[in-house]
């Protein structure tokens, strides 16, 4: 079992994953306007959000945003209270792993014991305070070893879209403002299942969805990926060592692109986790702060009409409604006036260039528009 850490507050840094295009909220969400830096749920975009939450984490405000060149100025004008600096734009994306592995390589030079958050830019949560216990327990259990600590959300329906983690037996708490919070060997992970599979994981009891947030300290990440990606590892390296030189953009676009480009859970946490759960120092923590990734309309319907309770269950952003014999929609469409009439389940989103209808059940499907419009030459649209 892990032992308890004789830290009482171990150094802690939170990296913010922002590279991503969010295809699936087109036709709002583009390249150059992801949904990270959008406003879906409130006034605040999502990655101001989820800076935010961290705050109280992190006295020193010490903060980390790894994006993408279309994206990096958007992204310093939301985020005034992070350094520029540390707002790192990829020269071209290369999917989570070297992303994360950049982040605690440069951190290593200069803290390794200090402990690394990996936290996506555009997901919710609904129970701040459990959250903040969660990642408290999380930074005190990476801080008393080599673990690999992920939070792992207790899944509520057959989900489909989701990574799953089977969980392993159970472990010393790790106790922290003296509540016991459970604590779970990791035995594998698995990708996103088919719906078969998905319901027997739900009747189990015994899988949770990956949330895709992780802990570890800076020295645990750079050794795993030196083991499991040792390709990757020295330009990594070296790209970290140009860091606040005159040498790094350079270095960054020349030696980033020829990382691999692979996740970090396909380059790092499932061969770890084929060391078997006793021996691969990967643990689980519960989720169990009202988490949604918001990854379709669908879902942001579901979270808007349960934080909201909208009148026959229809979000509707617009500059007058009309609902008649119509139930369950998303709409879209601000400043203009919108009627429903005798419809049920639809997704209707406006924007000044595209029109956007669909299902909410058909939603998950959104970003297939993007596929064909870059087929066809409509760089314009996406």
């Amino acid at each position: 079992m892990p032992p308890e850490t004789t830290k009482s507050k171990p150094a802690f840094a939170a990296v913010i994953l922002a590279g991503g295009s969010g295809t699936r909220f087109w036709p709002r969400s583009r390249r150059a306007r992801a949904k990270q830096v959008l406003p879906l749920d409130g006034e605040r975009t999502m990655i101001q959000q989820t800076v935010a939450r961290l705050e109280d984490m992190m006295p020193d405000h010490d903060v980390w945003v790894i994006t993408n060149n279309l994206l990096s100025d958007l992204i310093t004008t939301q985020l005034p209270e992070v350094s520029e600096t540390r707002i790192l734009r990829e020269p071209e994306g290369r999917n989570t792993a070297p992303a994360c592995g950049l982040a605690a390589f440069l951190l290593e030079r200069e803290a390794p014991e200090t402990i690394i958050g990996i936290f996506p830019s555009d997901h919710t949560i609904g129970n701040v305070a459990r959250y903040h216990m969660i990642l408290r327990a999380g930074i005190k259990l990476a801080a008393s070893g080599p673990n690999m600590v992920v939070l792992g959300v207790p899944p509520t329906r057959a989900e489909t879209g989701y990574g799953y983690i089977e969980l392993g037996a159970a472990v010393t708490p790790t106790t922290v403002g003296g509540e016991a919070i459970p604590v779970r060997r990791v035995r594998r992970f698995t990708e996103k299942p088919d719906a078969a599979h998905a319901r027997t994981f739900l009747r189990s009891g015994n899988y949770v969805w990956n949330s895709g947030m992780f802990l570890w300290s800076a020295r645990t990440l750079a050794d795993a990926i030196r083991e499991h990606a040792p390709a990757m590892a020295p330009l990594l390296e070296k790209i970290a060592a140009a860091f606040g030189t005159p040498e790094f953009e350079q270095v960054f676009a020349e030696l980033y692109p020829q990382c691999e480009s692979i996740s970090i859970d396909y380059a790092v946490l499932e061969p770890r986790s084929a060391k078997g759960e006793a021996a691969s120092e990967l643990y689980c923590l519960p989720a169990d702060f009202a988490w949604n990734d918001l990854g379709s309309w669908a879902a942001l319907h579901e979270f808007v009409s349960e934080s909201k309770e909208p009148r026959n269950c229809n979000v509707i952003e617009a500059g007058h409604d009309v609902q008649i014999g119509s139930s369950g929609c998303y709409v879209y469409s601000p400043g203009k006036a919108v009627a429903l009439v005798g419809v049920k389940d639809l997704v209707v989103v406006e924007t000044g260039d595209a029109l956007l209808i669909t299902t909410r059940d058909g939603s998950q499907d959104v970003g297939r528009v993007v596929a064909e419009l870059k087929k066809a030459g409509r760089h314009d649209l996406i």
